[in-house]
């Protein structure tokens, strides 16, 4: 019997990239409806260290935070989110100016300015688009990310790390050596106090899916954040990868992706959603000339980090591979049917002790 809470649930996403906007696209479907899962507030904590494309040269030229992924969620979290993307992702391409840039990323650089801040921008966008959610730059200062290899090599910028330009890979084959650690630059930088103030009313926060080390770490490198999600009383998960991405997390299994979380903030995972359906051998076949494979896992292994694995057949497949957004949402809230309840009992008991 699914699990029916005392009030609509609040719940807290956090991460970046195309794989944040996917959750939050299944999400949304649940804010304010009627029935055993309902969300009563969605909000979004979006990574800013974006450096490619038209966010990078905007972050570049105009000192602004990058829009991109804020641009995604937006589009994401909209009603009509058809007519929204194709207005919001429309892209120039005549030989002008505005070459490359997408209408989104203008229209926030636009209400940057006239608000005065780029977190008053997000929420202004929101409101007008009267989207189902709220979304929050994870800081508002000029971050960028630092990684050290295995070599001793480092590379700065997220560029450097992902390998990406105007999103694209340039190389599909592992371009450095493995990533040991993964810092911001400035290492004090400040979190946006709603972003706190989101963890704590939490019931429960989502962490990931996305590009580990560009899009789901950056956000937990800010050191109040996670210092806030390690002593959250909401049910935490971590939404692991389906395949692995060149550049990042080559070869890595579903418990290297997780140890590399725990290496850098810490314990902030209770619960970690992982595929349990194997792609068709079209699809593996096809993503192993990209040099990327299946994210596999040992259920034992991710259980020794003080962490329950959680199965669910959370993918979509097409000419590529995807999370589901719906999928994905309903092995969500099947995990904090099964889960919620025990933490709430051991919160109340903590609570009176």
């Amino acid at each position: 019997m699914p699990y029916t809470p005392a009030a609509m649930l609040n719940i807290v996403a956090i991460g970046g990239g195309t794989g944040l906007s996917t959750l939050l696209r299944g999400l949304k479907q649940y804010v304010g409806a009627e029935g055993a899962w309902s969300i009563g507030r969605l909000e979004a904590i979006v990574t800013v260290t974006d450096e490619g494309g038209s966010s990078g040269v905007l972050r570049r030229e105009f000192g602004m935070l990058p829009p991109g992924d804020v641009r995604n969620c937006i589009v994401a979290l909209a009603d009509d989110e058809h007519l929204l993307s194709r207005v919001f992702n429309y892209r120039f391409e005549d030989d002008s100016t505005f070459k490359g840039h997408s209408l989104g990323n203008l229209l926030l650089m636009a209400m940057t300015d006239i608000t005065g801040s780029f977190e008053d921008a997000v929420l202004a966008a929101g409101d007008i688009l009267a989207i189902r959610g709220d979304i929050y730059p994870s800081t508002l200062q000029d971050v960028r990310l630092r990684a050290t290899l295995e070599d001793g090599t480092e590379l700065i910028g997220e560029v450097a790390i992902s390998g990406s330009v105007l999103g694209e890979k340039v190389n599909l084959e592992p371009r450095h050596a493995r990533i040991t650690h993964l810092a911001i630059e400035p290492p004090d930088a400040a979190p946006v106090q709603r972003a706190l103030e989101a963890i704590a009313k939490a019931d429960l926060i989502l962490i990931g899916p996305g590009s580990l080390y560009t899009s789901v770490l950056p956000n937990l490198l800010i050191r109040e954040i996670a210092e806030a999600l390690r002593g959250a009383r909401a049910l935490r998960v971590y939404v692991c990868n389906v395949m692995t991405q060149p550049g990042e997390t080559d070869g890595y299994s579903a418990e290297e992706h997780l140890r590399a979380i725990v290496e850098h903030a810490g314990l902030v995972v209770d619960a970690m959603i992982v595929n349990g359906r194997r792609p068709s051998e079209n699809i593996i076949t096809a993503y192993a000339q990209q040099n990327q494979h299946p994210v596999k896992f040992d259920a034992d292994a991710i259980r020794e980090l003080g962490v329950t694995p959680f199965f669910g057949d959370i993918i979509a497949e097409r000419d590529y591979l995807r999370h589901d957004s719906s999928a994905l949402a309903d092995t969500v809230f099947r995990l904090y049917d099964r889960y919620g309840r025990t933490l709430e009992r051991m919160r109340t008991n903590e609570r009176r002790s």
